[in-house]
């Protein structure tokens, strides 16, 4: 069991969706995420074990090498493409309820904001770590991330913001989430932020990558 495991975070690490995939050209022909997924599930693997022992274990190691500047954005790309191939084989664990996830994740850009590839990197690295992820898109009100939390309680929020101008924004959204969902955990990000930016506004954490943002849930849920 171990074995499989193993391999299947190895693809996730180094981006190999499936046996057709050319990339990397080292595994060429080799089974990907996608069959070895399949496999495991076939063998009677807990998809719990899959998602905590195959995904998340892939998925942080690239997510460190990011943060670490050892690795880019093409090759968290890859690595969240096969992550998506192996989530297709165990989404419907989770909609059975036969698989858990670690909580719900609600993320989005801020109003006035339209960037989204933070955002987007910051979701499929949350999906990859064992998280429901909620992604509002960009341009979003706080009366949207509202709407979001009294639809999925108990949630943690994730602010992207990458212009100066909306920063202001995220203010206003934690303002109107600390008075309705006072005990959210609220994560911001983005390029023009800092710690102490994040602590002025009333939020929870200020993540640099978006292994910083799972890092931080990881441990705000243990």
């Amino acid at each position: 069991m171990d074995e499989i495991l193993e391999r299947i975070a190895m693809c996730i690490e180094r981006g190999k969706v499936n046996a057709a995939s050319p990339y990397p050209p080292d595994l060429k022909g080799q089974d990907g995420a996608d069959e070895l997924t399949k496999a495991a599930l076939d063998m009677e693997i807990d998809p719990n074990d899959v998602l905590a022992k195959g995904l998340v274990v892939g998925m942080n190691t690239i997510g460190k090498k990011f943060s670490e500047n050892k690795v880019f954005v093409p090759d968290l790309l890859m690595a969240a493409k096969a992550m998506q191939a192996s989530m297709a084989h165990l989404r419907p664990f989770f909609e059975s309820g036969k698989a858990k996830h670690r909580g719900t994740f609600i993320i989005g850009t801020v109003q006035g904001d339209l960037h989204d590839i933070g955002k987007n990197l910051v979701s499929m690295v949350m999906e990859g770590g064992g998280w429901q992820v909620i992604d509002l898109g960009v341009d979003v009100s706080a009366e949207k991330f509202l709407d979001a939390l009294r639809a999925h309680p108990n949630s943690a929020i994730g602010l992207s913001a990458l212009l100066t101008t909306t920063m202001v924004n995220m203010e206003k959204i934690v303002t109107a989430v600390r008075a309705e969902f006072p005990e959210t955990k609220i994560i911001v990000g983005g390029a023009p932020l800092t710690d102490e930016f994040a602590r002025k506004i009333g939020a929870d954490a200020y993540a640099p990558d978006p292994q910083g943002a799972l890092d931080y849930l990881v441990a705000a849920v243990a």
